[in-house]
């Protein structure tokens, strides 16, 4: 079977579902227009699937033979940016955005569904194709996996298109990838006052400011240099006016990390140093940390299946190693119930103007790689699949 042809096959029907997808971005767990049209390509293809995860989609096509399960997934929201591309495909839905490629992984993998409904008699085994939801904001892999996603799953199998790495270019490496993601506010409660009489109040202000640079003092003071952590408070919403001291303060941050050890003390550390600073300027400080995602870890077995793989349709130049992200991806909560692996997919080409960061107003697909993608999903699938 050759499986870069079938890919080519279907190139031009996936690149136009993309620029669909594009066209028409979704929030996440808001993903209607995208959901129906997944699902109405599956049944145009005879295969089955059930609504999942609220707007997520879990397909199943059994092959012709009996044999193991292995599961392929692709997100499918977008992001909160207004679009500032020229492209004829840009964004029609103001201030939404596909600039992370969820579009190209929903159109490649229902590329894969069309080619998986033309060799069925040839399948060993059984591939479930999960469209996930809500990826942004880390819940919709939990969703999909309280409706049955994994339900039977031997292996699973996903990847992310890369635009930090040069197009055709993939990377499978075992171990950690990406990072835990963990968010966390604080609300710190001074006392308001007169700007000109700043002794009579408590200026919260000043007291989340040295918060935020206190809690720069964890990854510099509290763990080792040899492990990858970051703190990074990316919202500080204070005061109402000039002259008037603020009585609130309300600081959002993440922390990311590879070691799952981790987590079992940074919690601790911000609520201590936040609690702490507050009471040294007479103020008060509330701390909600919440986990939302695991660290993607790749299972070695999977991780060297996806790299014969990968070389079957890039060759082995076009295989290459990349340094793990401090990106999160819920992919990891699949990962916890099956082995597998995550692949990142070179998009970067500067020719095309592909090479900007995700969630960039300007980030876009080289759309040659969609081809490749078909093909590196699907002969993972088979790979594992026609294991003795």
């Amino acid at each position: 079977m050759d499986i870069k042809n079938l890919a080519a096959e279907v190139k031009d029907y996936v690149i136009e579902l993309r620029r669909e997808f594009h066209m028409y971005p979704e929030k996440s767990g808001e993903e209607i227009r995208t959901s129906r049209r997944v699902k109405e390509e599956l049944d145009k293809m005879g295969i089955l699937n059930i609504n999942a995860g609220g707007t997520g989609i879990i397909a199943t096509k059994k092959g012709g033979k009996p044999g193991k399960t292995v599961a392929l997934r692709a997100d499918m929201d977008a992001l909160e940016v207004s679009e500032k591309t020229d492209k004829l495909y840009k964004s029609k839905n103001e201030g939404l955005m596909h600039a992370c490629g969820h579009d190209g992984h929903t159109a490649m993998l229902l590329g894969v569904a069309k080619i998986l409904s033309e060799i069925k008699s040839e399948l060993p085994g059984t591939v479930k194709l999960i469209f996930q939801p809500a990826e942004e904001v880390a819940q919709g892999a939990l969703r999909m996996i309280d409706d049955g996603a994994m339900d039977g799953v031997d292996n699973i199998f996903g990847m992310h298109l890369w635009s930090g790495l040069p197009t055709g270019k993939v990377s499978v490496e075992a171990g950690p990838r990406m990072a835990a993601v963990d968010v966390f506010d604080i609300t710190v409660q001074g006392k308001g006052g007169h700007g000109s009489a700043p002794h009579e109040g408590v200026d919260a202000v000043v007291v989340a400011s040295n918060i935020v640079m206190a809690l720069q003092t964890i990854v510099s003071r509290e763990f080792t240099p040899l492990e990858p952590l970051v703190v990074t408070v990316g919202k500080l919403v204070a005061g109402t006016r000039f002259n008037v001291l603020a009585s609130e303060a309300k600081l959002e941050g993440t922390n990311r990390y590879f070691n799952p050890k981790i987590k079992d003390v940074l919690p601790q550390a911000i609520e201590r140093i936040a609690k702490q600073v507050a009471v040294g300027y007479r103020a008060e400080a509330y701390v909600n940390y919440k986990f939302a995602t695991s660290p993607v870890i790749n299972d070695p077995e999977s991780s060297s299946l996806a790299a014969k793989a990968a070389e079957k349709i890039v060759g082995k130049d076009g295989l290459v190693e990349y340094e793990k992200v401090m990106g999160g991806e819920d992919f990891a909560e699949y990962l916890k119930l099956a082995p597998g692996v995550f692949a990142l997919v070179g998009i970067g080409n500067e020719k095309k103007g592909t090479t900007y960061p995700h969630h960039n107003p300007n980030f876009d697909l080289d759309e040659d790689v969609l081809e490749i993608g078909v093909a590196l999903y699907l002969q993972y699938a088979l790979d594992y699949l026609n294991q003795n």
